[in-house]
């Protein structure tokens, strides 16, 4: 479905974002990387370590939001995290676990379960990036 341009849809609001993905399935990554291209974002990423992900933190480039796995390769995504919530980068995160794995000082982010619904991913990360306090 096309939507006009002044619509607020993932459409409008990703379009010419950079979206940082974390992930360590590779396909799943790739599909995360498509459905965010497909709607006119820029992919920082994906990449599926967590030392690869704290690079990409520290190159010195814009990130508008977020896609993060919360277990990559046994080690937990929270570092990374941390460092989005200080820059005030919005994200989701991503998990085949079970919520009580979340750290309590995350209890405000977005968590979609694996399978991911990608049309909403895609409406989650446009709603974070219009508002991403959660106030909309």
């Amino acid at each position: 479905m096309a939507m006009s341009p002044r619509s607020s849809g993932p459409e409008s609001a990703l379009s010419g974002r950079r979206i940082f993905i974390v992930e360590d399935e590779y396909f799943l990554a790739d599909d995360i990387g498509r459905a965010c291209r497909a709607l006119g974002a820029d992919i920082a990423g994906p990449v599926g370590d967590l030392n690869d992900a704290l690079s990409i933190l520290h190159d010195g480039s814009v990130l508008d939001a977020a896609v993060l796995d919360v277990n990559i390769r046994s080690e937990m995504i929270f570092p990374v995290a941390r460092e989005l919530k200080a820059r005030n980068v919005p994200f989701l995160f991503t998990t085949g676990y079970d919520k009580v794995t979340i750290s309590p000082e995350f209890h405000d982010v977005p968590i979609l379960e694996k399978p991911i619904d990608m049309p909403a991913m895609a409406q989650r990360l446009a709603a974070l990036i219009a508002d991403p306090h959660g106030r909309a």
